[in-house]
């Protein structure tokens, strides 16, 4: 009768004590791929996380700060490079040219030079060299100097003119920087004299009237 008793005494609470146990104790998933990376023990390798950074859109090509980094840098802000480019306003190519520009320097033809990449690294050189001739007085009086809070060189003119033509560059600084040209899209000139002001355009030449072909 005692060891009945005390078979029972002992072996009751040894369940209760293992269910409890049980109970309490956590439940490992069957796969561990279902443990977040936080979760997973230290000292174990960690699952290579990639973070795709947005691609930036203002983001330009880096080739120095001569004619070339010069002139990529602006075709990259015209047109992101893109030689077939025709905007919604008709202008043409990796340099956003219009017609009217095109004829100036010896382009009669407008829409067939979009599938010209080299007439159209010409044009955009005759278009500069032409630009820097316009506004070679400006250039020697105001390049090194502010005007309206925008520091002016000779780059960020020949930029600036590129936009908005010689003519309302010397609007701007006739007008000491009141008369700010602003194209369709609303961009100002005083932002392509800012934006293209650090590169150096001192080696092209100041020439009246190029010719693209003949570049």
């Amino acid at each position: 009768m005692f060891k009945t008793i005390f078979t029972k005494v002992v072996f009751i609470p040894l369940v209760f004590l293992l269910l409890i146990s049980v109970s309490l104790a956590p439940r490992a998933e069957s796969s561990s791929f279902l443990l977040s990376a936080c979760e997973l023990p230290h000292n174990e390798p960690q699952p290579e996380v990639i973070v795709e950074k947005p691609f930036n859109y203002w983001r330009t090509p880096v080739l120095g700060k001569g004619y070339i980094g010069f002139r990529e840098a602006l075709a990259f802000k015209e047109s992101r490079g893109d030689y077939s480019c025709v905007n919604k306003y008709g202008y043409l190519g990796k340099y956003q040219f219009s017609p009217n520009t095109l004829k100036l320097i010896g382009i009669q033809t407008p829409y067939s030079f979009l599938s010209q990449p080299i007439l159209q690294e010409k044009a955009f050189l005759a278009n500069a060299i032409r630009n820097k001739w316009v506004l070679r007085r400006y250039i020697k009086r105001y390049a090194g100097t502010y005007v309206n809070g925008v520091y002016i060189t000779e780059s960020g003119m020949i930029a600036a003119a590129h936009l908005a033509g010689p003519a309302n560059v010397k609007r701007f600084f006739n007008s000491t920087g009141q008369t700010d040209f602003k194209d369709a899209f609303g961009t100002k000139l005083s932002h392509y004299l800012k934006r293209f002001s650090d590169y150096d355009t001192s080696e092209l030449p100041a020439i009246q009237k190029p010719k693209a072909n003949q570049l």
